[in-house]
């Protein structure tokens, strides 16, 4: 099968049709009249057929040529909405940035985030997904449209790179009616492990952090596994068991007496928020803007 037309050349050819000669048709196109010529002349060949009768007095469309450049016509406008819909699509791709981030970040970091990015950039319309850690990067490694991800585990999954984006404490935080909350000397990290506590689920970066810092004092099963900061805090605020939570998730309670922190003495509840991308993929866009904005 021969390979078909180029489209300029094609251009050409309804120019000659509209314009009744080679010459007018390459000064409209701005090219020079031989260079015209032998794209004709190309144009046949491929084509098979004579499109052009060429006279003194200018080129005029064979019966053959005729129909040739109505099919072009069609063709050279569907190439120009073909093109139109892809500049479209980049401008509404260039104008939309997708973020899938752990429940601590979108809760208590992204709404300051987005409202700086807002400022620089004012038209991006921004698709927030909230999960956790491991959803998150599962996401941006997947087939999802996820531009960026935000977790804050202390492990990162390969494939991924990653930029610091803050840092994390987490609190061990009790109702004031439990005992904890009246002791005059911090909790240590044993007894932290031997109390059965509402913790996040398996997955969730503060359930993670937590479960290895804990893990060589052999901690005991959990009293409630929740799926949300909201729940773990409802949980705690009701006296059912301590909680372990980011400070971020409980300023607003320790704040409003719902809830009261518990030093622990020998324990170093923190952890690296980090911003997430495919490992080879360059950051461009709304998602480098949202990333500058928040490291500088």
């Amino acid at each position: 099968m021969p390979a078909p037309p180029d489209l300029e050349s094609l251009r050409l050819l309804v120019h000659v049709a509209e314009l009744g000669s080679v010459g007018r048709a390459a000064r409209a196109m701005g090219i020079a009249q031989p260079s015209a010529t032998k794209r004709l002349a190309a144009l046949e060949r491929r084509a098979g057929l004579p499109l052009l009768v060429r006279t003194p007095h200018g080129s005029t469309l064979t019966t053959d040529g005729k129909l040739v450049v109505a099919w072009a016509t069609a063709l050279l406008a569907a190439a120009e909405e073909f093109q139109g819909s892809l500049t479209a699509l980049r401008a509404n791709r260039a104008a939309a940035l997708r973020i899938a981030a752990s429940m601590t970040i979108a809760e208590a970091l992204l709404p300051r985030w987005l409202s700086d990015l807002r400022r620089s950039e004012p038209d991006v319309h921004v698709g927030l997904t909230v999960t956790n850690s491991t959803e998150v990067a599962r996401l941006v490694l997947g087939d999802s449209d996820i531009d960026l991800g935000f977790v804050e585990g202390p492990t990162l999954t390969e494939g991924l790179a990653s930029r610091v984006v803050g840092a994390d404490q987490l609190i061990v935080v009790v109702a004031p009616a439990h005992p904890w909350a009246r002791r005059r000397r911090p909790l240590r990290a044993a007894e932290v492990a031997a109390t059965p506590l509402v913790v996040r689920e398996r997955g969730s970066g503060t359930r993670e952090t937590l479960d290895r810092l804990l893990a060589r004092f052999g901690p005991v099963e959990p009293q409630l596994e929740l799926g949300s900061n909201a729940a773990v805090k409802g949980a705690a605020v009701a006296g059912i068991a301590p909680a372990v939570l980011s400070r971020h998730a409980v300023e607003t309670d320790l704040a409003a007496g719902s809830l009261a922190e518990v030093p622990v003495e020998d324990l170093r509840l923190e952890r690296r928020l980090r911003a997430v991308w495919p490992k080879g993929r360059r950051l461009t866009g709304p998602a480098a803007a949202l990333l500058r904005t928040i490291v500088g």
